[in-house]
């Protein structure tokens, strides 16, 4: 990542950005201003702050909002059509009936948290979440359990492997930058991430549920067809094929994943293949056209009741969609003032233990810009001549470290945050109390889990 020049000093961009920050959460809490106008009056006050011109902050806010909107907002559009279908075809309710048939109320907890490692390790965050939310809700719904003892389980899962197990983006880099062992340190990540999970997912979810007593949010209930019929009444996918839908763009996207790293810079027909239908936004569009064959033909829906589900599964993300852009335009806003450098210009040079001085490094810019890849990209560059000093299993372990790091704290300057907490129907200080918490677990632990290796390599 090219170095940010700061665009004021160093107190006034801190001054600025806890200034920024703390009014967003006033506009939002206290005088119950919509978080997408908080956002976005709080990212331009930021900037001018931070001694961007008014035009400039105004520019880079739309250039965050964009940029995310053409990456998570594709996303969240196409997993809300693929969500309503597979709860309005029948597939959800069958594979909850499965899920919750097959496990005890104190097992289901674990079997989400499952779930959520395993559909996360070739996913995006993002993509993991749309994909099973639906799922999430009609758990925590048939199954009466508060929601979240199946939400925080499921979300501990897709964290940690985002932020700790390569193939994912931020992991990948720090491993080309700092020249560290693939397999190694694909091998300590999941080492790591296993207890991360268990104390952020099951674990903590039994607080989470006390801190945050909310109802199941009314998403992804089942409508009707064209010709009155209730969905419950039709006949149902099965499970084998509901299962398949959810899973074809898992495979997809982890195909792609293994050959970029087994077949990089190869121009064979078969890895362009590939790459086309692994990348996220392709994956879950065909998801969704399977969707409508699999699914709309197993729960007899009709080509009117399928342009029926596809029609109403838009209108109510709307909001999530606003707000999420803002969050990505706050961050970019925050990215351009170059606060994030500031940050890890302090810290360099720093006497501390190299693995939790990586931690720091990704802690401190996290916090600051919101965005666990800039944290990931950032410091890397800043440790690579520590690296160079490092046996094998050390640089592995800092680039773990960097990954925990990148994941502490997310907050209102997160597009993931707002992502969570909308879906959930949460307050912020609800979201706080478990997203962000659920969070600041999985990075202490993984942390915890890279200095304990560090003792045996």
């Amino acid at each position: 990542m090219d170095e940010v020049a700061p665009s004021g000093s160093e107190t006034q961009l801190i001054v600025a950005a806890l200034v920024g920050i703390a009014a967003i959460i006033t506009l939002i809490t206290w005088l119950k201003v919509h978080p997408f106008l908080a956002l976005l009056v709080g990212a331009i006050g930021i900037g001018i702050g931070a001694g961007l011109s008014p035009a400039d902050s105004i520019a880079q806010f739309a250039a965050g909002f964009g940029s995310t909107m053409g990456g998570v907002g594709i996303l969240i559009g196409l997993g809300a059509m693929y969500g309503k279908l597979l709860a309005d075809s029948g597939g959800a309710d069958r594979i909850v009936d499965t899920l919750v048939g097959a496990s005890s109320q104190k097992a289901l907890p674990w079997v989400m948290g499952l779930v959520g490692a395993l559909i996360g390790l070739p996913m995006f965050f993002e993509v993991g979440l749309v994909l099973l939310m639906p799922v999430i809700i009609l758990v925590a719904r048939r199954s009466g359990l508060p929601l979240m003892k199946i939400a925080i389980p499921t979300l501990a899962g897709l964290s940690a492997m985002h932020g700790l197990v390569p193939p994912h983006p931020g992991p990948l880099v720090a491993i080309t930058t700092l020249n560290a062992n693939l397999g190694l340190t694909l091998a300590f990540g999941v080492i790591v991430a296993i207890p991360a999970v268990i104390i952020a997912g099951p674990l903590f979810s039994t607080f989470a549920a006390r801190w945050a007593p909310v109802s199941v949010p009314a998403l992804f209930t089942t409508g009707e067809d064209a010709d009155g019929a209730a969905a419950k009444e039709r006949p149902r996918p099965s499970f084998g094929a509901a299962l398949f839908s959810i899973l074809l763009p898992v495979v997809l996207m982890l195909a792609k994943a293994i050959a970029d790293i087994w077949a990089e810079g190869s121009d064979a027909a078969w890895k362009s293949f590939l790459d086309f239908v692994g990348t996220p936004t392709i994956a879950l569009t065909l998801a969704v056209i399977v969707g409508i064959v699999v699914l709309g033909r197993g729960g007899r829906m009709g080509k009117a009741g399928i342009s029926s589900t596809l029609e109403r599964s838009l209108p109510p993300i709307a909001g999530i969609l606003l707000i999420v852009g803002a969050g990505g335009g706050l961050k970019q806003v925050l990215i351009y003032t170059g606060i994030g450098q500031v940050i890890a210009d302090a810290i360099e040079g720093s006497s501390v233990s190299v693995l939790i001085l990586a931690w720091l490094v990704a802690v401190f810019i996290r916090i600051a810009t919101g965005s666990a890849t800039v944290a990931t990209v950032t410091a890397a560059g800043i440790l690579t001549p520590v690296a160079a000093d490092l046996s094998t299993p050390m640089v592995s372990l800092m680039v773990l470290a960097i990954g925990a790091g990148s994941v502490f704290l997310s907050h209102v300057n997160d597009a993931g945050f707002w992502l969570v907490k909308e879906y959930l129907g949460t307050t912020i200080g609800q979201t706080l109390k478990t997203w962000t918490v659920l969070e600041c677990l999985i990075s202490v632990c993984g942390l915890g889990g890279v200095l304990v290796i560090s003792i045996f390599v």
